[in-house]
This record gives structure tokens, sequence and C-alpha cells, in this order.
């Protein structure tokens, strides 16, 4: 693998010695910095996410576009200026980082956006957050999130709470399903619900500790191309109470319907509503389940690698 200071792909010093070097390295998205969490909490926690990497003996690969450039491994301050509002970040996916990059604009990755630049450096786990879905109201308006399409294509290993709340969760498992990646649960066989531990939904599968998680994907990358996604909990006494998050999400929704906001930009102004709702206390649990994510997928990299 050829690395370019001076071309539309860039690898950090730092992530290309542990790639030469078969070091656990996982993939950290930046949308949840630019688009999903306020200021200066997005910055604190993109640092506290790089250090549960670290902790783990992983190393941690920030991946954004920066003045038409994908770069695996942002620096902090790279990633401040991403997130700076007068840089205007576009939301980007899998299918508008090549576009981005040929208009040398500036754009934070979202989790298929992620996958897809992981892959295309060797990397070959992610942490996130939630991971995108089907929509509630996709039977009219086909909306589905790429996180899934991406998964489907790319051999990559995500670790997320689950998908969030505001989604159809039991159309996203039947989609995940119908398109060959396999869902465990880090101890546990129920389905995260984001901001609650239990979504409601069981799993077929679940492994007991990180290793095991590493030899499931290994094995899977055998026999299929697709991803594979390990469903991590936010700790119980961590979570929302089921009656405010019950209520947060029947105002969120009530804003996007009034608001009429659809594709990308109803998750950003459902998460605000829940932010708003809660009086802050979402961006805690969001907080404190993405961190845990990183650390368990810095666990799994070291461990498959």
């Amino acid at each position: 693998m050829i690395y370019s200071s001076n071309g539309p792909f860039v690898v950090s010093d730092e992530v290309a010695a542990a790639l030469a070097d078969g070091r656990g390295i996982v993939a950290l998205e930046t949308t949840i910095v630019v688009h999903g969490l306020p200021q200066p909490v997005n910055i604190d926690v993109a640092r506290d996410c790089e250090a549960a990497v670290r902790d783990s003996g992983a190393v941690p690969a920030t991946i954004g576009v920066l003045n038409g450039r994908a770069v695996v491994g942002l620096s902090l301050d790279e990633l401040a200026e991403l997130a700076s509002p007068d840089r205007h970040a576009a939301k980007l996916s899998a299918r508008d980082v090549g576009v981005a990059i040929a208009r040398g604009g500036h754009g934070a990755t979202t989790v298929a956006g992620t996958i897809a630049v992981a892959h295309r450096a060797g990397i070959a786990v992610m942490a996130t957050g939630g991971l995108g879905g089907v929509h509630r109201d996709a039977h009219e308006s086909y909306d589905e999130s790429a996180d899934l399409t991406a998964l489907s294509r790319y051999p990559v290993l995500v670790v997320a709470s689950g998908v969030k709340s505001i989604l159809d969760i039991a159309a996203t498992l039947e989609r995940l399903d119908s398109l060959g990646v396999p869902v465990v649960g880090y101890r546990t066989d129920r389905f995260p619900g984001f901001y609650r531990s239990d979504s409601g939904y069981s799993l077929e599968w679940s492994v007991g500790d990180e290793r095991e998680a590493a030899r499931a994907f290994e094995t899977h990358r055998e026999f299929s191309p697709t991803g594979l996604l390990v469903a991590n909990p936010i700790d119980v006494e961590r979570e929302l109470s089921t009656d405010v998050h019950d209520a947060a999400l029947t105002s969120a929704l009530e804003k996007a319907r009034l608001l009429g906001v659809t594709g990308k930009d109803v998750t950003p102004v459902l998460l605000a509503e829940f932010a708003r709702f809660t009086e802050g206390r979402s961006v805690q649990v969001n907080r404190d389940l993405v961190v845990a994510n990183a650390a368990l997928a810095g666990r799994i990299a070291q461990s498959f690698s």
C-alpha cells in the first residue's frame, strides 16, 4: 500500500506504522463530532474515544475529508478545524466521499463513509455510537441508512449500541438479515436500543469477550464478504429511564414531522430534540456509550491483530 501526504488519500504516520506492524487499529467516524454533538462536548468526546482506544492497546484512526483529502488518522487540531462552523463540513456517506474529494471540499464521514475509507486503508474494525437503519416511515419514503448497505459491501466489524431508537428497529434487523450481515450481542442476547440497553428485540448470537468476537469475525470472513455488527449495550446504570426515553422519543418524532425534514437531515433534528427534552441527559448517555464502544473495539482489534 502506498501512503501519500500529497494525494487525495492520506494516512497518518502513526496509523501507517500500526498497519505495517500488524497492530490493532480502530476507525472512528467524524459525523458524531461535527454534526451529532454540541460544542465543546464534541471535541471532548473525540479525545475520550481516542484515549479509550489507546488504553486498550490499539491505535485510533479518526477519519474525515479535509481540504479535498481523505485523512485516516486526523489529529485533534485537524478534527477541531473540521468541526468549525466556518468550514461548513458536509455529511459524507460512502457515496459522497469521492465527490467531496474531487471538489476539494471538507466533510465528516458517517458510519458508511468511515467504513468505506477504513476498508480502503486496510482497517477492519470501527466504533460508533449507534448504527443508522430503516426509518419509521420507510414504507412511504424508502428512507434507509447507507450504513446497512456499507456493512453488506465491506468486511468491517462495527461496534455500536444497536441503532438509534428513533428508527424502525424491527425493520432494521430484518434488513441486516437479508443483507447477510450478522448481528452479535456483546455479553447479551438482547439488541440494544441506543439510549436503552434493551430495545425489546432478541438476538440469535452473542459473544462473551473480545477474543470470541474477534474469532467470530475472522471465521465469518472465510465464508462471507460482508461486515459484522457487534451490539454493545449501554450500562443499565447509565441508560435513560423508560418513561423519559419514550416521552422524549414522542416529542422528537413530532418535532421532525412539524419541520418536515427528510433523509439525512432527520437524525440531527431528532437527537437535538432528545437533548432538549432530557435537559442534556441524552447527550451524556451518547457520550458514555460511544466511549465504551471505542474501548471494546480497541480490545477486539487487538485480539484480531
